[in-house]
């Protein structure tokens, strides 16, 4: 009884809407200015990342999508069809799997830069601090950087079951989304709960718990994150508003306002 009580109030939680949470940042210089910050160091190292790792895949596949095989007879045409689609398979699957990965270092590295956003967010969003709330440390930067290596451990295998289920057609695409979006919000859940220095497990919990609230948090960014090329810049340039965005509902929802 208790349990379904808690779930009503949780559903029945006012939801900040991401114009606002734009509105938000726009409206506080500090937080602006940190945003902002967030933004070039994610840009540049998700780049470096992705550059990187490309070279490594193509150095391992070395010449074999260099040279397409010779159509000598009629019957060797369905190899050079099979050769094509299969170096446009690996051109768009080495691609998302690079981007993706490249912005998990990216990420571990920057936690605490997006924990101290949450930090400024939240404050201004209740007013002050409240008690029972961590206070910014080397310690606790420390701890933020060693929950960010967890949760892009769980994003690598979030990204090789994404890619197993990718075999299996309709369903297995809809189900490796829906594990992009709920990981989406546990990577952004990680910044507010860090407030707290909520484990790993608390935060899945949440996820688990507020099932509705974290597919409307993760939507966007896992619809953002497996579009090519683009995905670099708008994950970048959106990720500090994506941070505001899940402290704000974040907040309202555990009630800290």
């Amino acid at each position: 009884m208790q349990g379904r009580t808690s779930q009503s109030r949780s559903y029945a939680t006012p939801w900040v809407s991401l114009g606002y949470s734009l509105r938000f940042i726009f409206r506080y210089p500090k937080v602006l200015s940190v945003s902002m910050m967030l933004v070039v160091a994610t840009g540049l190292l998700t780049w470096l990342g992705t550059y990187e790792s490309l070279a490594f895949i193509d150095s391992l596949t070395g010449d074999f999508f260099a040279h397409p095989p010779e159509p000598d007879h009629f019957w060797s045409w369905p190899l050079v069809w099979g050769w094509s689609a299969l170096r446009w398979l690996f051109l768009i699957v080495s691609r998302v799997i690079a981007f993706y990965l490249a912005f998990l270092l990216a990420y571990c590295l920057t936690t605490p830069g997006y924990v101290f956003l949450s930090f400024l967010a939240g404050n201004r969003f209740t007013g002050q601090a409240r008690e029972g709330e961590a206070s910014m440390t080397l310690i606790g930067m420390c701890i933020d950087l060693i929950e960010g290596v967890k949760i892009a451990m769980v994003g690598i295998v979030v990204t090789i079951v994404a890619l197993l289920l990718n075999f299996l057609p309709v369903i297995g695409q809809a189900s490796a989304f829906l594990l992009y979006v709920f990981y989406s919000a546990l990577m952004f859940i990680d910044f507010p709960s860090s407030r707290y220095r909520w484990k790993l497990g608390q935060k899945i919990g949440w996820i688990k718990k507020h099932r509705n609230q974290a597919f409307r948090l993760g939507l966007l960014p896992a619809v953002v994150s497996i579009i090519p090329l683009i995905n670099i810049f708008f994950m970048a340039l959106l990720f500090p508003l994506f941070t505001v965005h899940t402290t704000l509902n974040y907040l309202s929802i555990e009630g800290r306002r």
